[in-house]
């Protein structure tokens, strides 16, 4: 049974998706209770894919606006990353991976492989990323990608080869955490 009781939830947001401030207590490692307080945000879960061209020695990633990453620091707002979405109600992790891979990119995609999860921001975010990598070939291409128009996305394709996107690796200049984990997984166990 859990030591930790929830006191008050209190909703500051739920314009798309919920904001809470929570009061709680919790024992420290001497059984000594503390009362707490944190914003917490309640974002769905997400599926992240990093798409491997093996025959070419390619990667595919995309690059889009996010507008936090503007509000802190990042110049223009545009950050490579890997394909990823949130899970829709009554979805898979791997049907989301195929969804937001085709809407992305318009690539159809074989040999998905999870090969972890983790959660993006567990001090203030309940949201818990799936993570993958996907093959892909050129013959995959099916549709137009870019991302969904309704949604305001312009979503560009960005290829590089496996030592390009190594060294992009080595030198610090992915941001997008996502994106770093799976770089690391590929190329520590697969090249």
């Amino acid at each position: 049974m859990s030591t930790i009781q929830i006191l008050n939830k209190e909703v500051l947001s739920e314009r798309k998706y919920p904001l809470k401030y929570i009061t709680f207590e919790k024992p420290d490692a001497d059984g000594k209770f503390h009362n707490l307080e944190k914003e917490v945000y309640f974002r769905p879960d997400a599926a992240v894919v990093l798409l491997v061209d093996d025959k070419r020695k390619k990667i595919m990633l995309t690059k889009q606006f996010r507008l936090p990453t503007f509000l802190n620091g990042n110049d223009n707002g545009y950050l490579v990353e890997a394909c990823a979405g949130l899970i829709d109600e009554g979805e898979t992790p791997e049907q989301t991976a195929r969804r937001e891979v085709e809407e992305e990119t318009g690539y159809q995609i074989h040999d998905l492989e999870k090969i972890g999860s983790a959660y993006s921001s567990p001090a203030g975010s309940t949201e818990y990323f799936h993570l993958f990598i996907a093959k892909y070939d050129e013959k995959d291409k099916k549709g137009k990608g870019g991302g969904l128009e309704e949604e305001g996305e312009s979503i560009e394709i960005i290829e590089m080869g496996f030592n390009e996107s190594r060294e992009k690796l080595k030198q610090g200049e992915f941001r997008d955490v996502k994106t770093i984990l799976l770089l690391q997984h590929f190329f520590l166990n697969s090249v």
